[in-house]
């Protein structure tokens, strides 16, 4: 309504009888009947048309601006949060194609740091064509950096290069993979880009982003403003203010609860790390880059401005993977490595072999190593942290294949069946991808039998799903699905 309002389609205002206001006003103030009380009236009819209710008005308008602003922040946080938790490839060797047709696919080698090792273009679309030379190319690329998975941009000729890429023998199983390109090219003109890849276009650098998007979602999106990521509702008229602190605080609670990798992080990920900030996220990447990678956490210390209050945040949420300490790569703080200790001790084995050791750990009785620092809340976690010693929270990502021969809206028919994506969820409904460059609305109405009060608790980003066409508009290119209908 507000947008509405905005471009001029609508006019919102709050109306009040002011006849039966009057009438209460004067009940509430007059208590004769005389000269003076007629004054009294004329006072208070004065008072409301001019005060009192443009008044009322304005804090009704403020009100409801404020409620609808808190709604809409709320969907987006929760889709964001999804987002940043997406399921993962984890480090593998990948080839990403940012897909086009006339301008040909970029192609890109990624090492499983997300390192660039290579770059070049194939042109298996029209009006080129050219499938045996794009063909070689691929097939030569997987073979000499022994590829793990490709990942394929969804934008422009996303279809087509997909059955392209499916469509060869690699001579293995190669996983191939559809990425959202949504703020690649964002990124790929950003500040940020420009620095990580200064030689290289726009084109390389947005195929390199699709990439890492597959590999770890959250340390590749970090990098991006919230609001291009196409995952919110609204997100451009509420508040600006409110939203990115919300945004903010979703970003630094899922970086937090996934952890870091102190030795590979980007600055733009340690940033979100509780206790640091640009600052100390720069200084910890520098002192890095001078004096090699971290072995324990302790030596965060030695980076510049980088203080015990600032270590005691954030080193809980920093890994270091092969380090001098195997609990530098877990969630426990260093503050509790002396209980750790003391277990492995009472035990007579070292840490590495209790961390190992699903049974020893059963022996232990947490009543036992409760004290003044350190209660038995703070020791289950502990114990829940050895059980599964730097193990990623996110799932790992699955191989998903849209309805064969479906690409564009004209291949698409009422009461057709097919598997899709949902990619943005908001409180009238979810918007699914089925793979025609469109994606299509399940109205809340159509997504389950029962009645449904929120979204989110029937769907939720990056879920795999299957939707029934309900309807198809062409010349507003949209699509009406249901998922209720599809069972």
């Amino acid at each position: 309504m507000r947008r509405g309002e905005k471009e001029e389609y609508l006019k919102v205002s709050i109306t009040i009888d002011a006849e039966e206001a009057l009438e209460v006003l004067d009940n509430i103030f007059i208590t004769g009947s005389n000269k003076s009380s007629e004054e009294v009236g004329i006072a208070i009819e004065d008072g409301y048309k001019r005060l009192l209710y443009p008044s009322i008005e304005n804090e009704f308008s403020r009100e409801s601006r404020q409620k609808a602003d808190r709604e809409a922040i709320k969907v987006f946080t929760n889709n964001l949060r999804q987002l940043l938790m997406a399921p993962i490839l984890g480090k593998k060797r990948v080839i990403a194609l940012d897909p086009g047709f006339r301008t040909g696919c970029k192609v890109v080698v990624l090492n499983e740091q997300g390192d660039l090792l290579k770059n070049d273009t194939i042109y298996p679309n029209p009006p080129q064509k050219d499938l045996a030379a794009s063909e070689a190319k691929l097939i030569k690329l997987v073979a000499e950096f022994r590829i793990d998975a490709i990942a394929i941009g969804n934008g422009t000729a996303s279809r087509e290069t997909r059955e392209f890429v499916d469509n060869i023998d690699f001579g293995r199983k190669i996983s191939v993979f559809a990425v959202s390109e949504n703020g690649a090219s964002i990124y790929s003109a950003s500040r940020t880009a420009r620095e990580e890849f200064p030689d290289q276009d726009v084109t390389v650098r947005g195929a390199v982003s699709i990439g890492r998007r597959l590999m770890d979602p959250l340390a590749e999106l970090v990098k991006i403003d919230p609001k291009n990521l196409g995952v919110g509702q609204y997100q451009h008229d509420v508040d600006q203010a409110e939203l990115k602190k919300s945004l903010d605080q979703v970003v630094e609670s899922c970086v937090n609860m996934v952890g870091v990798n102190l030795n590979t992080a980007s600055r733009h990920l340690l940033n979100y790390v509780s206790g640091l900030g640009q600052v100390l996220a720069s200084n910890i990447v520098n002192h890095r880059q001078e004096n090699g990678p971290f072995s324990s956490r302790r030596e965060l210390l030695k980076v510049a401005r980088l203080g015990e209050k600032a270590y005691q945040q954030c080193a809980g949420f920093l890994r270091i993977q092969g380090g001098k300490n195997p609990l530098d790569n877990t969630s426990v703080h260093p503050e509790s490595y002396y209980i750790v200790e003391k277990m492995a001790g009472d035990m007579d084995v070292d840490i590495p072999d209790l961390i190992k050791n699903g049974s020893l750990q059963e022996k232990i009785r947490l009543d036992d190593y409760v004290d003044d620092n350190t209660g038995l809340p703070t020791l289950k976690d502990i114990m829940a942290e050895l059980a599964k010693p730097g193990r990623d929270p996110r799932e790992k990502i699955s191989v998903f294949e849209f309805k064969k021969g479906i690409k564009s809206l004209e291949d698409l028919q009422v009461g057709m069946m097919m598997p899709g994506i949902v990619t943005n969820v908001t409180n009238f409904g979810a918007f699914v991808d089925v793979g025609v460059k469109h994606d299509g609305l399940v109205h809340i109405s159509q997504l389950s039998h029962d009645f449904i009060k929120d979204p989110n608790d029937v769907v939720s980003l990056h879920q795999e799903v299957k939707v029934k066409v309900l309807d198809i508009d062409l010349d507003r290119q949209r699509i009406q699905l249901s998922i209720k209908d599809a069972d």
